[in-house]
């Protein structure tokens, strides 16, 4: 477990868990699955968008000790799930798992830092004006940046953001959907 620094922090964590273990009971009393899916979206080569591919490397290290079967994770640090090939990957998945898309967001800066879970749908490539995709069960956004509604301006906002925000959303969820998952599965 990690050592926070601040009371913040640690609120978030348990506000995370709460909110998660919500969404996926309510998900489990409205489809029938016998897999998990993770989605960890993202890029390794911008600090802004690896939250998604950090979230999938600290889970797949954090669920290994579990021994769980039904679990599967796509996206990490080693190889990324990103815009270009999820289709690709939406064709290996189950039809009777759930899925739950881990991503970066943009949004109002007073937004910066939060992380939103919604029983909705993730829309991919909306903050970059890229054609949409939408995949998913439950959806996990953390927020990174404010949304500027400039495309060229957010990629750039994505490539200069603190590496330590990106880190602490994702050791809050790894954590949070690590000490979830092991309650109900």
């Amino acid at each position: 477990m990690l050592n926070y620094e601040n009371v913040e922090t640690l609120e978030l964590k348990d506000k995370f868990v709460k909110d998660f273990s919500l969404a996926f009971n309510k998900l489990k009393k409205e489809k029938f699955f016998d897999e998990i899916t993770f989605l960890c979206v993202g890029t390794d080569r911008i600090i802004g968008d690896c939250f998604g591919p950090l979230v999938g490397s600290k889970l797949k290290k954090m669920l290994e000790e579990y021994n769980i079967s039904n679990i599967n994770i796509y996206g990490d640090l080693n190889k990324n799930l990103s815009y270009e090939n999820i289709k690709t990957i939406m064709k290996k998945i189950n039809k009777y798992s759930v899925i739950i898309v881990i991503d970066a967001a943009l949004s109002n800066k007073e937004n910066i830092g939060k992380i939103f879970i919604t029983n909705t749908k993730t829309i991919l490539g909306k903050s970059l004006d890229k054609n949409k995709i939408e995949v998913g069960d439950i959806s996990i956004k953390a927020v990174v940046a404010k949304n500027h509604k400039m495309p060229n301006y957010n990629f750039k906002v994505l490539q200069n953001i603190s590496l330590n925000v990106v880190m602490t959303l994702a050791d809050i969820v790894a954590e949070g959907i690590t000490k979830t998952i092991k309650y109900i599965v």
